[in-house]
């Protein structure tokens, strides 16, 4: 059977940029060993297939596939599924923004679209779930030796590195500087070695220089055993990243608001904008928004399981 998908540049205003996502609109029909396959095929960050929702409040329910692996939430599938649909007039814009939920994995995953001229130009999720800190990291000198990097590269005490969840765990690891980040590569031995028995292997490090003005954090995300060797934009990790940055932030009873830079050494530039409540020393709600643009469409015939 023929199925019609469209692909997107999520996190950018231009394309070519930011982080690639297929949607299949219309993913009834297919079983998980074939959505798993197209992932495959497609060999993107994920590939995102739209099922009708399963409860009143629901407006679709989506599968979300990396090459490897089904998840149960993801941040940049979430942001380019709901432009996609609203794209294709398949959610209705009325007024300025348009409030939908997309039943995911991890639970239902409240997102706003910004509306201009009757086309969406901002997507902003809200977190399903609220921040959650994982056991202690490895040590810093395996993390090192993971990354290709120094352990001297590391930040230490109040900016240790820590797992953070959203949904999805990550481990969080800051370096000292905007080069130490760009100079980081894969040990896969070391990367097996290190993270072998953790909730986590999926590394998200970044540094608090940035290259442009206006962002607060420059970051890179691995994710070899997801099958993902380096993603442009991470929007489930941008939420993590949230509580990680919110709990030593020492304001409370505020709107928290970071601009993080992504992709760069990829020459995917993408940008994320982050926020987080805070009542008193709490993290009551997480956001994560960006732009996205439509790249291309087709149709690709997936033969039926059993063959």
């Amino acid at each position: 059977m023929r199925y019609r998908f469209h692909t997107a540049d999520v996190f950018t205003d231009r394309i070519f940029a930011g982080n690639p996502l297929a949607v299949f609109p219309d993913g009834r029909g297919l079983q998980t060993s074939q959505m798993q396959q197209v992932a495959r095929e497609f060999n993107l960050s994920e590939t995102v297939f739209v099922l009708p929702p399963e409860k009143p409040a629901g407006t679709r329910r989506v599968r979300i596939f990396t090459p490897q692996a089904e998840l149960p939430f993801a941040g940049h599938p979430t942001i380019g599924t709901a432009h996609v649909l609203a794209w294709l007039g398949e959610i209705p814009l009325r007024g300025e923004t348009v409030e939908i939920v997309l039943e995911e994995g991890v639970g239902d995953v409240p997102v706003l679209i910004r509306v201009r001229d009757g086309r969406p130009v901002f997507t902003q999720l809200t977190a399903a779930k609220l921040p959650e800190w994982g056991p202690p990291a490895p040590a810093p000198e395996a993390i090192a030796r993971a990354l290709s990097v120094e352990v001297s590269d590391l930040l230490a005490g109040r900016d240790k590195p820590e797992i953070v969840s959203c949904g999805l765990p990550f481990l969080f690891v800051p370096l000292k500087s905007r080069d130490a980040v760009a100079r980081a590569r894969v040990n896969l031995a070391e990367w097996s070695r290190a993270f072998s028995g953790y909730p986590t292997s999926e590394i998200y490090l970044f540094s608090y220089e940035t290259e442009l003005p206006d962002s607060h954090v420059h970051a890179r995300l691995f994710a070899p055993a997801l099958g993902v060797a380096e993603d442009p934009a991470t929007g489930s990790a941008a939420a993590a990243l949230a509580g990680y940055l919110g709990a030593r932030d020492p304001r409370q009873n505020e709107s928290l608001h970071w601009r993080v830079e992504q992709g760069l050494e990829m020459g995917r530039p993408s940008f994320l904008e982050v926020e987080a409540d805070k009542k008193g020393d709490s993290i009551v709600a997480v956001r994560v928004g960006g732009k996205t643009v439509m790249v291309s469409e087709g149709e690709i015939e997936i033969p039926d399981a059993a063959k």
